[in-house]
Parts: structure tokens; C-alpha cells; sequence
């Protein structure tokens, strides 16, 4: 993650000499567009029409010229100051009164239109600086293989790519329009698009989220039909209500007709974008764990490992396997027969967990018989019978690994929804894991994923708020400075 970090702060360099560079060389003086009521554009065809400038030492203008409603005037900046024009027609016309700013470098800023001398180079650059970051995310995501592929990073790669990418391509078409039309489509224009970018992106995104909360609902109403309700078993159920509740209240906010003063008209975007980026930052989020959680699923690790940990959970009191162990264990051995039979090499299984209150042994013990009774020989099974969650299955498989061969390869099966998350803790143990998963009832994938999802980032929870400020704070100040 900081390697990408790195990156996009030298894009943003870069991009900043661009600009630097461009103002100074490229773009000395500044256009302003006036525009002129229609009808009227004979009336202001005059030879040597110039305007009536308030502080005339400010600037120097040039010859205007007319097109497409518009007066084209050419502002030399000569000094420090700020002054309005007017130009009258020859039958008494005036154009609307236009107010320009000199600053100390000689940049000339419109105060009706927003635009600025460089203009042009600045919003090639912002292009460029979203367009890069959305490359930037997909180059660290398509790279991040094996066991670096388990991280948080993964997560964001692949949730802020497409709201990079879509803010990209949105401010590509605003600045071609600039570029083509100036007059028509200022500097507001694309102000407006960096302000709203998060509203932008909800609003596209509204589709997808409303097709995967109904999704999400059924596989849970159809879950609650063969299991008991219970927390974990409606989460389902109240991410749909959340994710539909809160694309209605998007809805609601952003379609409301508003009159007031500019101050409050200001508030009220502030109070939108700060809405937007919350629900959107939550949504790159539930994208980008369902990505890496289906990549994660899809994965086949090369037969070459040496070590096979075999995650245990709940079985019966007889001391056989349910369906949801049994699964991971079948997986795990298919593994191992596939990779004998290509290259001749057995691996060691290492089941792995401990005894709960409820359980007649542990739960590696269970894993173990089963495994001798499908022909396994007891010299390639090392139980570890210690943790109790997954953090301490990875800890304590690695003690395991560490006595026989430091350096050797090791996979984990789980079931398919525990993949992702399993190969982070595997991340965070120091043990360089890869992952493959069991299948499960479809009805029981999706909720058990989402609990996997919202324990993924329940870990990092002060991480996830600290950017999350600094995100609403961006937007908000840039809503209460341009509206």
C-alpha cells in the first residue's frame, strides 16, 4: 500500500510541475467569454470597441471579437488588483458586468465564470492525476499474487479503482468540453464535477447496489428457512435494508428542487457530499471484499506445497464431520491427491484447531481420524489442538511448520467464503499462506461472506474512520469553498 501511495504522490508532483510549467510558458495572458443577450451581437461589431475598465493600470484588453453569442476578449494582466468591464454597443447595450482578479504572479482569475489563466493545463492534469491513480490501483491488484494477495490493500485496490476510474473518465469529458467550448462549459462546470464526485459515483453505482441488496435478501430469506434466526444468520438481510435505505435517501436529498442564499445553498451541498462519500466509501469497501473474496475463491495454488492446514470449525458429538468440515477436508485432500499424483510430492496436513466447552475433542483430533480414514498414513498428519480462532490456527500451524521446514510451502483450506480473511490473519501470523475453499450452499454464501467482510474491517476500525475523516473533510471544504 505504500508503494502505491509513493506512486500517486509523485504522479501528483508531476502533474503539479506540469501545471507550473504550462502557466509560465504556455498561458501568459487569459480569454475571458462574455455573453452577449440575443439579438444583439450586430451591436457590439463595432471597430475599436474597448470596455469601460474600473481600474484600467489592472490590465490591458484586446480587441474583442464575436462568436456563437459570445465576446471574446484577450486580458493582459499588468498588475496586482482586482476590476470589472463593460462594453457598451453602439445602440446602448452593456454586457453583463464582468469582475477579474490579478494575482501577484500575474494570474488572472474570472470571478463569473471560475476560470483562471492555466486553466486549461489544470484540468488536463486532474484528468491525468484520477485517470493514473485508477491505473496505479489495478497495477498493485493484478500484481498482488500468492500470499501478498491476502491484505487490506487488496480490498482497496479494488474498491477505489472503479471510483477513481469513473471520477477519471467523468472529468475527461468535462475538460474535452472545456477544451472544444470554452465559452459554454467553464471552469464551474468542472469545480461542480470534482465537488459531486461521490454523489456522481452513487448515483451510477445505484443499479448494482439495488441487484446485489436483492440478491443478498433472498439468499437470506432462504437461509432463515433452514436455520434458526439469529444475528449472524440476518446480517444479510440488514446490509439489503441498508444499502436500499440509504440509495432511497441518496435519492431523496439529491432530487430535492432548493432556493435560498448562497451561503445556504453552500451548507446544503456540504451536507450532501458529506452523505455521499460516507455511503460511497462504505460501497468501495463491500465492492472491493467481494472481488478479493471471489478472486480468492477462483484461485489454484501450484502443486509444489509442502504443508496443507486445514482450518477446523463445529462437529458433531459422535465425532464425525458436518457437511461445512467435511468440505474443507475433502478439499484439502483433493489438493493433495491432484499435486501426488502431478509431481510425486506429499504434503503434511496439518489439521488445525482446539477444544471448545461444548466439544468430546479437539477439533484437529476429529480432522485427524477422518484423514486416516481416507487412507491418509499418520506420519503425514500433525495435528496442532491449541487455537481458538483463526488468527491462532495460523500462529500456531506456523510453530508446527517451523520445526520440520521453515522454508517450506504451505496452502489453507477453509470454505469458500473464509478464504480472503483466513489468508489475511495467515498475513498478519507471518505466515506466508495461500488459500483454496470448499464450496457451500448458495443460499449460505453470501451471508456468511458478508459476516466475513464486516469482521474483516471491524479490525481496522480506527484506520477505516481516521480515512474516512480526512475524505468527508476534503469534500466538505471544497463544498463550502465553491458551491
Amino acid at each position: 500500500m505504500r508503494k502505491a501511495i509513493k506512486q500517486i504522490a509523485v504522479c501528483a508532483v508531476l502533474l503539479l510541475l506540469f501545471c507550473l510549467v504550462c502557466r509560465f510558458a504556455f498561458y501568459r495572458s487569459y480569454t475571458a467569454f462574455i455573453p452577449l443577450q440575443p439579438g444583439t451581437e450586430e451591436n457590439f461589431r463595432e471597430p475599436g470597441l474597448f470596455p469601460e475598465i474600473e481600474e484600467p493600470e489592472v490590465l490591458r484588453v484586446g480587441e474583442p471579437r464575436i462568436r456563437d453569442g459570445y465576446m471574446q476578449v484577450a486580458i493582459q494582466p499588468e498588475q496586482r488588483g482586482e476590476t470589472d468591464l463593460i462594453f457598451r454597443g453602439k445602440n446602448g447595450e452593456e454586457t453583463p458586468l464582468h469582475v477579474l482578479r490579478v494575482s501577484r504572479f500575474h494570474t488572472v482569475y474570472d470571478m463569473n465564470t471560475g476560470d483562471f489563466t492555466g486553466a486549461n493545463a489544470v484540468l488536463i492534469a486532474v484528468t491525468m492525476f484520477w485517470l493514473l491513480v485508477s491505473a496505479i490501483m489495478l497495477w498493485h491488484f493484478r500484481q498482488a499474487k500468492g500470499p501478498a494477495f491476502y491484505a487490506y490493500a487488496s480490498v482497496y485496490y479494488a474498491g477505489f479503482f472503479l471510483f477513481a476510474l469513473t471520477t477519471g473518465l467523468t472529468m475527461l469529458r468535462v475538460t474535452a468540453n472545456h477544451l472544444v467550448r470554452p465559452a459554454e462549459y467553464s471552469m464551474m462546470a468542472a469545480y461542480g464535477t470534482i465537488n459531486s464526485a461521490s454523489i456522481s459515483f452513487m448515483q451510477m453505482t445505484t443499479p448494482l447496489m439495488l441487484a446485489f441488496a436483492i440478491a443478498m435478501a433472498v439468499s437470506n430469506i432462504v437461509l432463515l428457512r433452514h436455520m434458526r434466526p439469529r444475528v449472524q444468520n440476518v446480517l444479510g438481510l440488514l446490509i439489503s435494508g441498508l444499502l436500499i435505505g440509504g440509495e432511497v435517501l441518496g435519492w431523496v436529498l439529491f432530487s430535492r428542487d432548493f432556493s435560498g442564499s448562497e451561503w445556504e445553498g453552500r451548507i446544503r451541498n456540504t451536507l450532501e457530499n458529506t452523505y455521499a462519500t460516507v455511503f460511497v466509501y462504505f460501497e468501495c469497501m463491500l465492492m472491493g471484499s467481494v472481488i478479493c473474496g471471489i478472486r480468492a475463491v477462483r484461485y489454484e495454488p501450484v502443486r509444489d506445497k509442502d504443508f496443507i492446514i486445514i482450518l477446523g470449525c463445529w462437529f458433531r458429538r459422535d465425532g464425525s464431520l458436518p457437511p461445512l468440515l467435511r468440505g474443507r477436508v475433502d478439499r484439502a485432500l483433493a489438493f493433495w491427491r491432484e499435486q501426488k499424483k502431478a509431481t510425486g510430492k506429499e504434503a503434511v496436513f496439518i489439521p488445525s484447531g482446539g477444544q471448545g466447552w461444548d466439544e468430546l475433542m479437539p477439533e484437529a483430533e476429529a480432522i485427524r481420524r477422518y484423514l486416516l480414514s481416507q487412507g491418509v498414513p499418520d506420519r503425514l498428519i500433525l495435528p496442532e489442538k491449541q487455537s481458538g480462532n483463526t488468527l491462532e490456527n495460523m500462529l500456531f500451524s506456523k510453530e508446527v511448520i517451523r520445526d520440520i521446514n521453515p522454508e517450506g510451502k504451505t496452502i489453507f483450506a477453509t470454505t469458500n467464503y473464509h478464504v480472503f480473511r483466513s489468508g489475511v490473519w495467515a498475513g498478519l501470523a507471518n505466515l506466508p499462506a495461500e488459500g483454496i475453499g470448499s464450496r457451500t450452499k448458495w443460499w449460505f454464501w453470501p451471508n456468511a461472506f458478508m459476516r466475513e467482510t464486516v469482521g474483516l474491517l471491524q479490525k481496522r476500525w480506527w484506520q477505516e474512520t481516521l480515512f474516512l475523516i480526512l475524505l468527508i473533510g476534503f469534500f466538505s471544504l471544497l463544498s463550502m469553498t465553491v458551491g
